[in-house]
């Protein structure tokens, strides 16, 4: 595999995601001491932080590995969409075909850090399903790009905030499958089942349990693949990519199935690795169609972001460095 004749390939991969997108603030200061009026720590605040989270997360790792991208979702009319736009523009994201709604607002998930430890969390959010006018003008967008720019992936990234319905999921994944269009889902337990007709289905193994509500004991190949046939059998997806935390990814397509272990790093943060690894695999893939080698650079890549504090993009140069040494030998 020559890496550098695929990392240049993606400049010309155009992808669109479509989901809930959430901007990530962080408060960052120091804790010196107990508050008299509770148990609690006086946290000092001394900066704030901005940075774009859900699925304006994936569209940041494909933006950062030099793909075309455009995100499709629906925010506030307030100042925290302000916010999240001016970041995913300056991104380089297109955010064009973003609609706005008086009716609901941005979703925020503020973090107050001390020490760089996450000391509490506070979300402002709805998770009520959009309503039916909403849904229509989602999925018009959608068309809408689909037949101005005809993009290589879609991907789905759910975060059960209420912008991915039943209908909506349908009635895109039909347009893209008429459109061939790859699709890659990264889904929740809500809507787990609906993602009938995809071409990738990427859980973790959490959302596994949930989702087919059963306990996972083990995670050998065997296993693994049973898990794959019993998604298969209702999904009717064709490829399966499950992230085990530590041990891991799994993927399976067709008869081709395999455990790839993770690389050792030092794990700072694991939030934001999912998002990383569905970017990476849904880009992977599109340009070369094998999903063994989209899942050994997702697993490189989910380990890197997971070195750092806080959701960050993956860094093209350094992704580039770790798979020519880690695969340029074997792929």
């Amino acid at each position: 595999m020559n890496f550098d004749q695929l990392f240049a390939s993606f400049k010309n991969t155009h992808v669109l995601i479509v989901g809930d997108v959430m901007l990530d603030t962080y408060w960052w200061g120091n804790v010196d001491r107990i508050s008299p009026e509770a148990p609690v720590p006086v946290v000092a605040l001394n900066r704030k932080e901005y940075r774009v989270g859900g699925a304006a997360n994936v569209a940041l790792n494909t933006a950062s590995l030099g793909a075309n991208t455009a995100i499709i979702s629906i925010i506030g009319e307030d100042e925290d969409g302000n916010q999240l736009l001016q970041l995913m523009e300056q991104n380089g994201i297109n955010t064009s075909n973003i609609i706005r709604s008086a009716d609901r607002i941005t979703t925020n998930k503020m973090r107050i850090m001390g020490r760089n430890q996450q000391m509490m969390r506070l979300d402002a959010e709805m998770v009520n399903d959009i309503d039916p006018s909403l849904e229509n003008q989602l999925q018009q967008s959608v068309e809408y790009f689909i037949e101005q720019h005809k993009p290589a992936i879609l991907i789905f990234e759910d975060y059960n905030k209420g912008v991915l319905t039943q209908k909506v999921i349908a009635g895109i994944t039909q347009l893209c499958n008429k459109h061939q269009i790859f699709t890659a889902v990264d889904p929740k337990k809500k809507n787990f089942l609906a993602y009938k007709d995809v071409t990738l289905f990427k859980p973790n193994l959490k959302e596994v349990k949930e989702g087919l509500n059963i306990n996972i004991d083990h995670t050998n190949l065997d296993r693994m693949q049973h898990i794959h046939q019993v998604l298969k059998e209702v999904l009717g997806h064709s490829i399966s990519l499950i992230t085990l935390s530590e041990k891991g990814v799994f993927y399976q397509q067709g008869n081709d199935a395999l455990i790839i272990p993770t690389h050792i790093r030092n794990i700072a943060d694991v939030s934001g690795a999912g998002d990383t690894v569905i970017a990476v695999a849904s880009l992977v893939y599109a340009a070369t169609q094998n999903i063994h080698l989209a899942a050994e650079m997702a697993n490189i890549a989910g380990g890197l972001v997971c070195e750092e504090v806080g959701t960050v993009a993956i860094n093209q140069q350094q992704l580039l460095v770790e798979c020519k040494a880690l695969l340029g030998k074997n792929n």
